[in-house]
């Protein structure tokens, strides 16, 4: 039998399912601990005779494929490819299939939860309680006093998946919801109940902008100082994207200044944050460590979606999330295989 190395947190009955007709290994990152070192691993799959490779944030280079020999498959549990070499897989006639939208619900869920601890200060109001402070009957309606979503107006920048999913619950809430996707067609927003706008519009008429812009070059910095002076100082930003996005060091001036009234980031420029980040001694933001896509629903989809393309490849069909198309025929070739294209 074949082996695959599975280095990501995966369901125990999709594992069950591939130790059907392979031997898995499988050794969660997250428990763990660590990450492989690339030479370690690269020893590690030619020792072990690896044919699938499953990793969620170990890093695949071209010095690891050169010494993985058998290595057909890598499984991505994760939308990005960035620590993925595709051109040197491709070359080599390795499949590479990755996990895209595996996240989406849950970090459009946190969106939402996040949106509301904003509006709503639950968390202070939780620690005035379990911190014994809770001296004055009427605190919950001096010191905790909010403001609802309904009737407000919602600015998402990216409408990709997360921002679509986002946009649907927003409008169960009665808010307007608006969008800038430069990739986006008005048609496709008024899918999902959105009117697209330009970035500078959506930043006046938002009471809350929702960061949901993939990471890449053109977005890094999208949202820095001069795009933070444009919003309403009662105006809330979520970013649960990418910490490059928006300029941290702008949105902290525009914290501490209160030109804006608040913040919630799932993501940041350092992480753990650093003891020394100004974030944490400000009293307008909500702070949650990176956990947008961590659930259980996460898992399970992200090892649904993976073992499915390992099965099918081991049937010698072509999977169905494949990133590098132009490997396929060297796939085929190599593994003299009369495959059948999906």
């Amino acid at each position: 039998m074949k082996h695959a190395l599975v280095l990501a947190p995966f369901d125990g009955d999709c594992l069950a399912r591939l130790r059907q007709r392979l031997r898995v290994t499988h050794e969660s990152w997250l428990d763990t601990g660590e990450l492989h070192d690339p030479a370690v691993l690269a020893r590690r799959l030619r020792d072990d005779q690896t044919s699938y490779l499953v990793v969620e944030a170990d890093f695949v280079f071209e010095d690891v494929m050169q010494q993985a020999p058998l290595l057909e498959m890598i499984g991505v549990c994760r939308n990005a490819l960035n620590h993925i070499d595709l051109d040197a897989a491709t070359q080599r006639g390795i499949l590479v299939v990755n996990a895209l939208g595996r996240n989406a619900m849950a970090v459009a869920e946190l969106t939402i939860g996040l949106m509301l601890g904003l509006a709503r200060p639950i968390a202070a109001a939780h620690r005035h309680i379990v911190e014994r402070r809770w001296q004055d009957p009427v605190a919950g309606y001096t010191q905790f006093r909010g403001v609802e979503l309904a009737g407000k107006t919602a600015g998402i920048i990216g409408l990709g998946a997360i921002g679509r999913l986002v946009a649907q619950r927003l409008r169960a809430f009665d808010m307007r919801v608006i969008a800038h996707d430069p990739f986006v067609s008005a048609e496709q927003a008024a899918k999902s109940g959105v009117s697209l706008t330009d970035l500078d519009r959506l930043l006046a008429d938002s009471d809350y902008v929702l960061i949901h812009a993939a990471a890449a070059e053109a977005t890094m910095g999208l949202i820095g100082e001069a795009q933070l002076a444009r919003m309403k100082p009662m105006a809330r930003l979520v970013n649960t994207s990418a910490a490059g996005v928006v300029d941290e060091q702008a949105l902290i001036a525009a914290l501490a200044a209160h030109r804006i009234a608040g913040a919630a980031l799932d993501v940041f420029e350092g992480q753990p944050l650093p003891e020394s980040s100004p974030l944490l001694a400000l009293d307008n933001v909500l702070l949650t460590p990176h956990m947008g896509g961590a659930t259980a629903e996460t898992v399970l989809r992200q090892s649904a979606m993976i073992s499915e393309d390992i099965l099918l490849a081991l049937d010698g069909k072509q999977p169905r999330r494949l990133v590098n198309a132009a490997a396929w025929a060297t796939w085929q070739e190599r593994h003299g295989r009369a495959a059948t294209q999906r």
